[in-house]
């Protein structure tokens, strides 16, 4: 089953995928353990700056005889892609979904960019993800401004786009105070449109929102901050009590911490 119709089955039946970044192997092989501990299908996302740093090539045969490896279900999915070129570079290279990101556009501009993406992935039967609405990337304010049901109707009609990033409460990052999610307007674009929705920032979401926001149909939800902020603090405190420079020593226990925070995610999705 590809990402399309993994989402809609999903979508349909109140269900969702945990979708993880990971930026190098140590990463990949903490989210893939708790994965098949779990017996769970994953999303692997790769943001641009993390293909910047390993190269398309090398991030997407990594994380596919990864894949393979720990005999996981799951895709790879650029996370955020800025570009059409971007994102046709990773259609080439094997992706089995991507974003493009046109939300800090004007509504047109960001209908015209979808559209031509999903015209481009077409070809390749991949799935198509894009944003509509404020969800705070790191740095920038967090405010209340929420995507609206009757533009994510037209967005989706519009473009034809298979899943749809919606802003009712979370931000990327860390939160500096609890974050309340809209399930109210979630209910009322799910109900306005037939695409997957997805959720952005959901770490450091309550797990009863997380799973409010299944239920009304969310159906891809992401997780980033936090798997980077397990493996560094793990890492650094590792390094603070050993003077050891062999990393396959001083890794393990890092790789496990993400691994039990992947598996309390499942445990909640």
């Amino acid at each position: 089953m590809n990402l399309k119709q993994q989402l809609q089955h999903c979508s349909q039946t109140g269900s969702a995928l945990l979708a993880v970044n990971f930026y190098n192997f140590e990463t990949l092989k903490g989210l893939l353990m708790a994965a098949r501990s779990a017996q769970c299908s994953l999303i692997l996302q790769l943001s641009e700056s993390t293909l910047q740093y390993l190269g398309i090539r090398s991030a997407i045969n990594m994380a596919k005889t990864a894949l393979q490896q720990f005999e996981v279900a799951g895709w790879v999915h650029l996370d955020h892609g800025s570009s059409i070129n971007t994102v046709k570079e990773c259609l080439d290279a094997g992706f089995d979904s991507v974003m493009i990101d046109a939300s800090e556009r004007p509504f047109e501009e960001n209908v015209r960019i979808t559209a031509e993406v999903v015209k481009l992935a077409a070809a390749y039967d991949a799935n198509v993800e894009a944003e509509l609405g404020y969800v705070a990337k790191l740095g920038q304010e967090q405010t209340a401004v929420y995507t609206s049901p009757e533009q994510a109707r037209s967005f989706v009609d519009n473009t034809g786009v298979n899943a749809l990033a919606i802003a009712i409460g979370t931000a990327h990052g860390f939160y500096k105070a609890p974050p309340d999610l809209r399930i109210d307007i979630l209910q009322q674009i799910h109900a306005a449109t037939p695409v997957a929705l997805v959720l952005h920032g959901s770490s450091g979401v309550p797990d009863d929102q997380l799973r409010a926001a299944i239920k009304n149909g969310i159906c891809k939800v992401n997780l980033a901050t936090e798997t980077k902020n397990i493996f560094m603090k793990t890492l650094q405190q590792q390094l603070s009590n050993t003077e050891d420079i062999d990393l396959r020593r001083v890794f393990p226990k890092a790789i496990d911490a993400v691994t039990d925070l992947i598996m309390n995610k499942l445990s909640v999705i």
